[in-house]
């Protein structure tokens, strides 16, 4: 199963009800202006509707924090990666929602969509390789070590984004941001930060700087 042929964009077109995108292929085809039947020419399924809007997903929110790599110093340049991928989900609240959960029961996304999911985060990589665990994170430092030995395209992931530096350092900082971000981020998407007196944008500044801390950067 999968795509039948090239296929258009299908963001653009898609209709929103609450929490997750409403995919349904008839729904998508009306507002592409063709009839269901002519939309099987790009897509079998709906799962392979939901898996290009994935993978599409992860290709934009990957050039949003591309876009943001700078030359600072490695505590700015992460307060940097880390904003702009706030700013992309607080703009594809939706989207984000997507990425961040389970489109629908029983769906699988395919191993298509780790490797782009890996090129959202690889621009952290190199922010953490110079730094150093404290004694709290060696444990999952040594994890992050064992899983490099043990899987190749890690390893090869890794160097491609920070060939200098502690591999393992680095991918434990980049473990830990992405864990953060998805907490403070999914928190001020789903509307949780509503009444607390702060914002996500200051909330996600005083973790980060707590992660830099803590990663001695």
């Amino acid at each position: 199963m999968g795509r039948t042929s090239s296929s258009p964009g299908v963001r653009p077109f898609l209709p929103y009800g609450n929490g997750h995108p409403a995919l349904s292929l008839n729904a998508v085809a009306k507002q592409l202006g063709v009839t269901g039947p002519a939309l099987y020419k790009y897509f079998r399924s709906r799962d392979d509707l939901l898996t290009e809007l994935i993978l599409e997903s992860f290709d934009d929110v990957a050039a949003a924090v591309r876009a943001a790599v700078g030359q600072g110093a490695p505590r700015e340049r992460l307060h940097a990666l880390a904003g702009a991928f706030r700013a992309w989900a607080v703009a594809n609240p939706r989207l984000f929602q997507l990425l961040a959960g389970t489109p629908s029961p029983g769906y699988q996304a395919p191993p298509e969509s780790v490797l782009r999911a890996r090129n959202v985060l690889g621009p952290f990589l190199p922010v953490f390789a110079g730094g150093r665990c404290r004694p709290g994170a060696e444990p999952l430092r040594e994890q992050m070590r064992k899983w490099l030995e043990e899987t190749p395209a890690v390893a090869e992931w890794v160097r491609a984004f920070a060939p200098p530096g502690d591999a393992a350092t680095a991918l434990t900082g980049t473990v830990m941001a992405w864990a953060q971000l998805q907490g403070v981020v999914g928190l001020e998407v789903q509307g949780q930060l509503a009444g607390t007196g702060h914002s996500g944008a200051a909330l996600l500044d005083a973790v980060m700087d707590a992660l830099a801390d803590g990663m001695g950067l």
